[in-house]
């Protein structure tokens, strides 16, 4: 297992992110509570008709944040669009009852966002944007509301977003941004355009990075309870960010850029984060031919990327955490009559251990002790490959609480 590099000051050996110039442990800053990383939506996850383009549409979201604070801002991103992003208004507030996936917020707690001082907003190509401050107190483990108005709708056919919400959007015409309710609404189980929500607090933050297991296929539609959710609801002290989509890849492009190409927008450029963990590979391994040297091939390129990964998060003061791929025995899309992609998800485990600051062991987590290569039974989908709930909530268990 390696150690993180040590640097002397003063004639005493601190940890290197503790060590880097700028950082103001006691200053209170901006700290990422939320995160959805951004990617390129498929033809098939777009905004509901008559809203694909979102012209004269109010669109409103739940995020399920980690942190609390005072004050608040977020981060719409045109990532992957292919032109100008308009924003022509946008505002936040507090869902009505607290709850995730509803159209309402309560009464009196929606605050308009601004960007520069004024109300709209263009993001150019490939941008983001960050808003101004805004006072809104919001708790730990809260749920909040954001809502944008598109007067004019997207300019290019490309929408940036993230289609493993698990939370439920909505869409009306008109400008709304403001309203208490949105009777009408059609609903849709995507997020677009938002990337990030930032509270004023002087905290660190663990990235998660991972794929459809990490995203939460299998949990609950506005339940919240994907593992990196039951993580941060053991008590975690940092932010925990999920920084996952489903079918994503360490090697190669999938749904979404692949792990090396995404690490420093994802992690490395998130001001707050000081660790980061890594549950990725599965997609890799399992879209490789079931031949000898391919799955050798896909193996070695994975410790490959890995060492490559622990690399630049040490170079940035990370600490880099990585954790054992689950079974998939019996999925019939990863599986494989001779066991050759078995024999890999193996081989990667034990190099997770020898290449990681430290390994949450997701594989001892959730694996049939009778079957070690399928999951338990009680923890399945029925897919052999996504966990339920149940499951999610093993995961979080593994991860040491040191970590958090």
């Amino acid at each position: 297992m390696r150690r993180r590099t040590l640097l002397a000051v003063g004639g005493a050996a601190i940890p290197a992110a503790a060590a880097l110039p700028g950082r103001d442990e006691k200053r209170p800053s901006w700290a990422h509570t939320w995160t959805a990383m951004p990617q390129l939506t498929e033809p098939h996850n777009l905004p509901p008709a008559p809203f694909a383009a979102l012209a004269d549409t109010t669109l409103r979201q739940t995020v399920h944040v980690t942190i609390g604070g005072r004050q608040l801002r977020v981060r719409f991103s045109n990532a992957f669009g292919t032109g100008p992003l308009p924003i022509t208004a946008a505002s936040v507030g507090l869902p009505l009852g607290g709850r995730a996936g509803v159209p309402a917020v309560e009464p009196g707690s929606t605050r308009p966002l601004t960007f520069g001082g004024r109300p709209s907003v263009v993001v150019p190509v490939g941008a983001q944007i960050v808003s101004d401050p805004v006072s809104l107190p919001v708790g730990a483990a809260a749920n909040l509301t954001i809502s944008a108005y598109l007067a004019t709708g997207l300019t290019g056919g490309a929408v940036t977003g993230h289609p493993g919400s698990r939370t439920t959007s909505y869409l009306v015409n008109g400008d709304r941004h403001a309203d208490e309710d949105l009777p009408g609404a059609v609903g849709t189980d995507h997020w677009y355009l938002i990337s990030a929500v930032e509270v004023r607090a002087s905290v660190a933050a663990l990235a998660i990075v991972g794929d459809s297991l990490t995203d939460g296929r299998g949990s609950t539609t506005n339940g919240n309870d994907r593992w990196p959710d039951q993580l941060f609801a053991r008590g975690s002290k940092v932010a925990v960010l999920n920084q996952a989509a489903g079918g994503n890849r360490v090697l190669n492009d999938g749904l979404g850029p692949n792990v090396l190409a995404r690490l420093d927008r994802d992690v490395l450029a998130v001001g707050n984060v000081d660790r980061m963990l890594l549950f990725e590979g599965v997609n890799d391994i399992g879209t490789a031919e079931a031949t000898e040297q391919a799955q050798k091939q896909v193996v070695d390129d994975l410790l490959v990327a890995y060492d490559q990964i622990v690399l630049r998060a040490h170079a940035a003061g990370l600490t880099a955490y990585g954790a054992t791929l689950t079974p998939f025995g019996g999925n019939t899309g990863y599986d494989d009559p001779e066991g050759l992609r078995r024999r890999s998800r193996r081989a990667v485990n034990e190099a997770v251990h020898r290449i990681f600051d430290g390994v949450a062991d997701f594989d001892a987590a959730s694996r049939d002790p009778s079957a070690p290569e399928t999951l338990l039974p009680a923890y399945d989908t029925g897919d052999h490959l996504h966990l339920n709930p149940a499951g999610y909530a093993a995961l979080a268990r593994a991860v040491p609480r040191r970590w958090i």
